[in-house]
């Protein structure tokens, strides 16, 4: 675009000598990138990568309509351009001020209900949390550990312990050795079944 009567395409450093031309054209964050006539620039809104760019600079980089170029204005723009040029200098600091109100409005009710969703949020976060907390409390833990060192039903092990118990019956008072040596044998030929 360089040497181009109708495109430009610049850089300009809001946080050192360009401050004053960001605060003017509303430049709120960085990077940004605006477009369009130079006193009505436009966010962009588009890719970030070269070709986005450059297929919209193609597109759209071009002489528009204003009141410089109102051969390029339909009928409707050249009547607002018209009434807007017949208004005194008061009468349209006026207007724009109400219509600038109007966005400052916009924003300002888009933060406050952006920090309401934001508020909630914390507040349904922190409820889950101390839900989770209480469930965690209440034994969730001991009720799994519990729940997996039983022996499955139908499981080998599960057997051992129905025919330990069986003998157990036919001798009331086993010693411990003589439990863990029936325990260990009847796993053995379990396990050499399989």
């Amino acid at each position: 675009f360089a040497g181009s009567a109708t495109q430009l395409v610049a850089d300009v450093d809001c946080t050192a000598d360009g401050k004053a031309l960001c605060e003017t054209v509303g430049v709120r964050g960085y990077p940004t990138i605006k477009w369009g006539d130079p006193s009505d620039l436009q966010d962009y809104q588009g890719g970030r990568d070269f070709d986005a760019l450059k297929k919209f600079a193609d597109e759209n980089l071009k002489p528009m309509c204003s009141p410089k170029n109102l051969d390029l204005c339909d009928d409707d723009k050249k009547a607002q351009i018209t009434k807007y040029q017949g208004m005194s200098d008061d009468e349209l600091a006026a207007a724009i001020t109400a219509e600038e109100k109007k966005l400052e409005d916009a924003e300002a009710e888009f933060k406050a209900e952006v920090q309401k969703l934001q508020d909630k949020y914390s507040s349904l976060s922190t409820e889950k949390d101390e839900k989770i907390a209480a469930v965690k409390a209440a034994g969730l833990g001991l009720m799994k550990a519990v729940k997996n060192s039983k022996p499955a039903a139908g499981s080998d092990e599960l057997q051992v312990v129905r025919d330990l118990s069986a003998e157990k019956a036919s001798d009331p008072f086993p010693t411990p050795r003589s439990f863990i040596r029936r325990l260990v044998e009847r796993r053995m030929r379990c396990n050499s079944q399989k």
